[in-house]
């Protein structure tokens, strides 16, 4: 495991990107960065951070034969990395707001950015940008975020944190490699925010409907269930929680 570590960086995830393109890279290469001045989420949407508050990383996973139809289990390793990660330090009221931001008390605290390099129909490597609040207490107005710290009432440490969260991503990786994949796919399902629970959600075209979240299809949709029964199914950006 190499890790290389910037004081800054626009983002972690083009940066890693770069390098693997340009030369070949050990398995779990890291890039840490304690300021990040154009961080990246999911679609294109922007990740905010205080300098030198939060843990800023990409890490460079390389895999063997797993088909594209199978990349979904990626999403599932690392928010159940994540999510590991968060109970060993006590953080309270976690969740997964698919398909991958980690919450406590439904206040954002993680989010995560996953690139795929696909040869073949196979899922060769990946890149996976992690954010997560750690010692930053003040957030811009408008963003519904905590951070550890805010909840456990400590500091901690940024360094020892990446080891912990490494260690918990390389067991969930694992999974994905062996017969036993289907327990990351059920073990995301636990952690699932809203999970069959009555709720307002919003479409893209901004129309308001009843539903409530009963899974996750086989490439990664959200399935909803609703009013009339019937089952629903949506990609990113084409559905919401539409706000109170």
């Amino acid at each position: 495991m190499k890790i290389i570590k910037l004081n800054a960086i626009d983002s972690t995830n083009s940066f890693l990107k770069e390098m693997a393109h340009n030369s070949t890279l050990e398995n779990y290469t890291i890039v840490t960065t304690g300021t990040q001045t154009n961080g990246r989420g999911q679609m294109g949407t922007q990740w905010v951070s205080e300098p030198s508050k939060n843990l800023l990383c990409s890490v460079y996973v390389t895999f063997n034969g797993l088909p594209v139809s199978n990349q979904v289990l990626i999403n599932y390793a690392v928010s159940l990395a994540i999510i590991n990660t968060l109970e060993k330090y006590n953080v309270p009221k976690l969740a997964v707001k698919w398909p991958n931001d980690i919450l406590s008390f439904n206040y954002k605290l993680c989010g995560t950015l996953v690139e795929n390099v696909i040869q073949n129909n196979e899922v060769k490597s990946s890149v996976i940008g992690i954010g997560l609040n750690v010692n930053q207490i003040d957030f811009e107005k408008g963003f519904n975020a905590t951070s550890i710290k805010k909840e456990i009432g400590r500091e901690i440490n940024l360094d020892k944190l990446l080891e912990d969260l490494i260690s918990e991503l390389k067991i969930s990786i694992g999974y994905i490699t062996n017969s036993a994949t289907n327990i990351l796919k059920e073990n995301y399902l636990k952690w699932l925010y809203k999970k069959n629970t009555p709720t307002m959600f919003k479409d893209c075209e901004g129309v308001l409907f009843m539903g409530k979240i009963i899974g996750v299809s086989s490439i990664g949709k959200l399935q909803i269930q609703l009013e009339d029964d019937a089952i629903s199914e949506f990609g990113i950006k084409e559905v919401s929680f539409a706000k109170a």
